[in-house]
């Protein structure tokens, strides 16, 4: 079911994220489902994910902790710290996403509701420590990410499931393309992960690549923009989740249209 309330996201300054979302809930429901881990659990994440931890000390200076489990097998760990608790409108902790390979990156998030007729808005203020982490953060996904975690919310308090939907069989949406290339797998790889080879084959013969970004790590953000011959540009773009150098990708692939919509 599509979301009736969507995410807005913008970057009121250099070291800042702002995500506003209207729930047809009044707060009080809105602020026991984001601190009780019997209802976090039911909606924090991506939709083809669960939990595997869900540890929440609900006082200033306790702790809480998400463990969840991701497509491909990989796991993301999330951790943090209460600063500021005023039920039900208003919560300040960190937040850190617990990966060495980039570093633990932690930032501040302000959580603010308001009530009006029966509905809530959210507001969700984070601020990195300086703009290249901000700018990290933004373009690791996190705009499609946090809009389908809040969608699950949404469903949550209207009682809707909030995962997959059980009566769809997974195996009728699949599509497998095989294909043999005469070459060594070592150069069919770098022709999927390096920008500079991916520019010259993706996409329609009549089309052109301005715009490659790949980087190809679990968790990393790739996104190309093919123009065709009247210069409308289409995008693609999607997140690693797991990463066998020459050997395997696992990858999701989202077609973005003008607007923003994804296919």
């Amino acid at each position: 079911m599509e979301a009736k309330n969507k995410l807005t996201i913008t970057l009121p300054s250099d070291t800042e994220i702002l995500m506003t979302r209207v729930f047809d809930a009044p707060r009080e429901l809105v602020f026991e489902a984001m601190t009780k881990p019997s209802h976090v659990m039911q909606w924090w994440g991506p939709r083809m994910s669960s939990f595997a931890e869900c540890e929440i000390d609900f006082r200033v200076g306790g702790t809480w902790r998400y463990v969840i489990n991701l497509p491909g097998g990989e796991q993301m760990v999330m951790t943090g710290v209460f600063h500021e608790i005023t039920p039900p409108e208003r919560l300040v902790c960190t937040e850190c996403f617990v990966e060495p390979r980039f570093g633990n990156p932690q930032w501040q998030t302000t959580l603010t509701l308001e009530e009006h007729n029966g509905k809530t808005t959210m507001t969700s203020r984070v601020v990195h420590p300086t703009k290249q982490n901000r700018d990290g953060h933004f373009n690791s996904g996190m705009e499609f990410g946090a809009s389908e975690t809040f969608d699950r919310l949404e469903d949550l308090l209207a009682g809707r499931p909030t995962g997959p939907d059980p009566s769809e069989d997974p195996m009728e949406k699949e599509i497998e393309i095989t294909r043999m290339f005469d070459a060594p797998r070592e150069l069919v790889y770098q022709a999927w992960t390096e920008p500079q080879h991916m520019t010259q084959w993706w996409g329609p013969g009549v089309f052109t690549n301005h715009n490659c970004e790949l980087d190809v790590r679990p968790g990393g953000v790739w996104q190309i923009v093919m123009r065709s011959p009247d210069g409308t540009d289409f995008r693609c773009e999607g997140i690693y989740s797991e990463v066998v150098a020459q050997e395997r990708l696992v990858f999701t692939n989202d077609a973005i249209d003008q607007n923003g919509k994804r296919f």
